[in-house]
């Protein structure tokens, strides 16, 4: 079973099992555990709830929209579907990267709309208990640690997990809205 069927088949899985998707809050309590996807941006590995994942696509250049955000690399029509496609990396402020064969768009459900996300890699998917995933430290004021819902240790491996749509605000998905309009 290759990763993007895995994906998939882990999250109808899991939204079939538990019927609570949706019932899901965007507090750390509410993902101390449960199956993760996780992707690499640069030397980093995250991980994201994967009931928000749809599916997971090839990286295939979006057309470009006029005065759109940095972030918002443009839109591609995914089965009749206009979905705009946000770079991960510019919107966490990684450094830039070329776009390789390992590159991917992971579709997400945020707030009822589909969006695409371009990270550099898929790695797998993780379901991870309440006793491995630990509080992100605090910070200064400076940094938003917001969408960061914790870390977690995977053997030599450190995740950090994200809630998408903490990362994601209100005026981001009305920018992603007007772009895609």
């Amino acid at each position: 079973m290759d990763m993007i069927t895995e994906a998939r088949h882990v999250a109808r899985h899991e939204a079939a099992r538990s019927g609570q998707a949706d019932a899901r809050g965007a507090t750390a309590a509410a993902t101390a555990h449960g199956e993760f996807l996780t992707f690499r941006l640069g030397g980093e590995e995250y991980g994201i709830d994967i009931l928000r994942v749809q599916e997971i696509r090839s990286y295939e250049q979006p057309t470009r929209i006029a005065n759109a955000p940095e972030f918002i690399k443009g839109v591609v029509n995914l089965r009749g579907v206009i979905v705009p496609i946000i770079d991960l990396r510019v919107k966490l402020n990684c450094p830039s990267a070329e776009f390789n064969a390992f590159t991917v768009v992971i579709v997400l459900n945020i707030r009822g709309r589909v969006v695409g996300a371009v990270v550099d890699a898929v790695s797998d998917v993780l379901e991870l208990g309440g006793d491995a995933i630990k509080p992100a430290p605090m910070m200064n004021a400076q940094v938003d640690m917001s969408y960061i819902t914790g870390i977690a240790n995977v053997g030599e491996r450190m995740l950090i997990l994200m809630d998408i749509q903490a990362l994601m605000s209100s005026a981001d998905m009305g920018l992603i809205s007007d772009a895609a309009a």
